[in-house]
């Protein structure tokens, strides 16, 4: 009796609580933090390799270039939160940049229209794919993202589409009292992202999805339809997400968002929102776009390999997979 008693002594500590139970409150610390603290090592790094890197001009570009994979990022914001994932943005932000290459000479700024509507539609046949379809949302998004590149390569037989018109550069890449219309575009989208997720049915039953799939649909969850609903809304971004690079680049081109899945998915997850599901923000994704955004243009300024630099950022998101995800969550990692 007495050994048994110093035995749960020992295990339980002076305190009586479990010898490890300090852990559990540090490690979340570290997973809400990592996204903070990472930010601040990057900025203290890159400012040492370049002087540049914190000027007002260099800041500027990196709004801009941040403002796409911002947009994309918001949309895939839901369906990480959901337990789902979407490979197939960055073909998508193709489609519908070259939609509204193809129709910005004829419809000047209400190019915007076919273009959201294309990456809406895209979003929508991924959805049916994988809430109907029962295809897991990986190997779905990895088919159609071979198709929708293969439209694009078909339809510009690997040229550029030029975009001329000069209303629709205007209103989607022109800058007014110094400050560049396309970041109040991303920044107007986040609120509209942040209100969506925060306040409305929708934004919580995505959660809930994600939180448990099984007891949202024992709670009376339409969860086929919210599976869709969210896919479309991810499409509908990255039309605008497409519209945005045509009008910066004043064309579209068949490698235009090639890779930026990579980033997009690095964002969302770098900013804090685990892969398992549940939670997530639309503020720690904008903090995950300007950590992404922010290693890029430092990498370049730090005269980094363009081929390294592909596999620093895979380093990093493994990283903050490794850091955030929730392993109570994951009975058995397959």
């Amino acid at each position: 009796m007495m050994m048994n008693e110093i035995s749960t002594a020992t295990a339980l500590g002076k305190t009586g609580a479990p010898a490890n139970s300090w852990k559990a409150p540090r490690i979340e610390m570290l997973r809400r933090g990592f996204p903070l603290i990472f930010l601040v090592v990057l900025v203290a790094v890159f400012t040492a390799m370049s002087p540049r890197f914190l000027s007002l001009d260099n800041l500027s570009t990196v709004l801009e270039q941040g403002t796409v994979l911002l947009v994309a990022a918001l949309g895939m914001t839901f369906i990480i939160m959901a337990g789902s994932i979407d490979i197939s943005v960055g073909a998508i932000v193709a489609v519908s940049a070259l939609v509204a290459a193809m129709t910005a000479t004829k419809l000047g700024v209400w190019a915007i229209v076919p273009a959201i509507a294309v990456g809406a539609l895209c979003g929508c046949l991924n959805g049916l794919l994988l809430s109907v379809g029962k295809v897991p949302s990986f190997i779905a998004t990895m088919g159609t993202m071979v198709v929708y590149r293969g439209l694009v390569l078909y339809f510009t037989r690997g040229a550029p589409v030029s975009i001329d018109n000069d209303g629709f550069l205007d209103a989607y890449s022109g800058i007014t009292y110094g400050i560049p219309h396309e970041v109040v575009i991303g920044l107007v989208l986040a609120a509209v992202a942040w209100a969506i997720i925060n306040y409305t049915v929708f934004g919580r039953e995505v959660r809930a999805i994600g939180g448990g799939e099984r007891v949202s649909i024992l709670t009376g969850i339409p969860v086929t339809r919210v599976k869709i609903l969210m896919y479309v809304l991810l499409g509908a971004l990255c039309g605008m997400a497409g519209l945005l690079q045509g009008a910066r680049t004043m064309a579209a081109t068949s490698q235009l968002g090639l890779g930026l899945e990579l980033d997009v998915i690095a964002a969302v997850v770098v900013g804090g929102t685990p892969l398992t599901g549940g939670l997530g923000s639309i503020t720690s994704t904008m903090l995950g776009v300007l950590i992404i955004t922010l290693l890029s243009s430092g990498m370049n300024m730090g005269g980094v390999d363009p081929y390294f630099q592909n596999i620093i950022k895979g380093i990093v998101l493994v990283t903050a997979v490794f850091i955030t995800i929730d392993r109570k969550k994951i009975g058995i990692i397959k």
